[in-house]
């Protein structure tokens, strides 16, 4: 059965709209983060590979905003990169020194973009 479910998961990924394969992405995170901050004792380890994962994710995301050729307006190309640096300021310190307290800022960010971009 979880054969079947990996190769529902893979489909759905080579199916969907970019739009719909970053808004996973950022779910993703968003439910790493979450898991992490619920565990107890607090998974130090979880949350520097949560926010690895992260990190990475948000580097591709300001590549893509950065980009000349990006069809977004001026203003909202600014605000997704005052976004992303926050992110990946708060990811990086994350993966040095993990704190329960500042995922909260993270998985809410990863899943108010998430749900923007699924409409």
């Amino acid at each position: 059965m979880q054969n079947g479910a990996l190769a529902y998961a893979r489909m759905a990924q080579t199916t969907a709209s970019p739009r719909e394969r970053d808004a996973q992405l950022l779910l993703r995170a968003a439910a790493r983060f979450a898991a992490v901050q619920a565990s107890e004792p607090f998974d130090r380890s979880g949350a520097r590979e949560a926010a690895t994962f992260n990190r990475k994710l948000w580097t591709v995301f300001f590549s893509a905003v950065s980009r000349v050729e990006n069809p977004l307006d001026d203003a909202t190309k600014m605000n997704l990169k005052k976004i992303a640096m926050f992110v990946l300021r708060r990811s990086a310190a994350m993966e040095v020194d993990p704190k329960p307290d500042q995922l909260t800022a993270l998985i809410d960010i990863n899943r108010n973009l998430a749900e923007g971009l699924r409409g």
